[in-house]
């Protein structure tokens, strides 16, 4: 089944630019930029939304524990089924820079897949995972919340871009296609 709608998760608003959590936002605006598609402001579905040339990009704007809402509103005004939804996301349980594919699955912990799940009454939808690293005992919410430390950040502009050039194959060649070559650890 084809993707229609390609969903980015993070938080809204300066304070969150370039956090652990955001970098589903910093893959969509990758794929905008790359496209020529400009996100614009859809106040109906709480998100910015660009027309990329083979799917709509999403960026809810209801904080993360809320993307369901924006999400849930997109599938039900297009009538797509959750299969043809890809979400990108951040994953503490992956080590900075890996990326990993999967169908379908849990939300694992991860509060933005729990709304989407909730919203969309199934778990049975295609992710990319982008590793962030998992945090200190007790110090999740900081993690998340916080920035990569300056030796990371060279290796999470080559995973943000390699995480593009990813949704971009699964765009243009299935998500089977995209898993076989993107689904490797990070090699460092």
């Amino acid at each position: 089944m084809a993707i229609k709608l390609v969903i980015g998760l993070g938080n809204p608003g300066r304070k969150y630019e370039g956090t652990r959590h955001n970098v589903g936002f910093d893959v969509l605006d990758l794929l905008s930029a790359r496209s020529g598609a400009q996100f614009v402001n859809h106040l109906k579905w709480k998100s910015h939304i660009a027309k990329h040339p083979q799917a709509l990009l999403m960026k809810p704007q209801t904080f993360m524990n809320e993307s369901g809402v924006a999400a849930g509103a997109a599938l039900r005004f297009y009538k797509w089924k959750p299969e043809q939804v890809l979400v990108v996301f951040d994953d503490v349980s992956l080590p900075v820079g890996s990326l990993r594919f999967r169908k379908s699955g849990s939300a694992g912990g991860h509060n933005g897949l729990k709304s989407l799940i909730q919203h969309f009454g199934s778990d049975d939808f295609p992710r990319l995972k982008v590793g962030i690293g998992g945090p200190k005992p007790g110090e999740m919410v900081g993690h998340v919340l916080g920035k990569f430390a300056p030796e990371e950040r060279a290796e999470m502009e080559n995973a943000l871009a390699r995480a593009a050039d990813a949704v971009q194959l699964a765009l243009s060649d299935g998500l089977e296609a995209a898993a076989n070559v993107h689904n490797v650890k990070n090699k460092s």
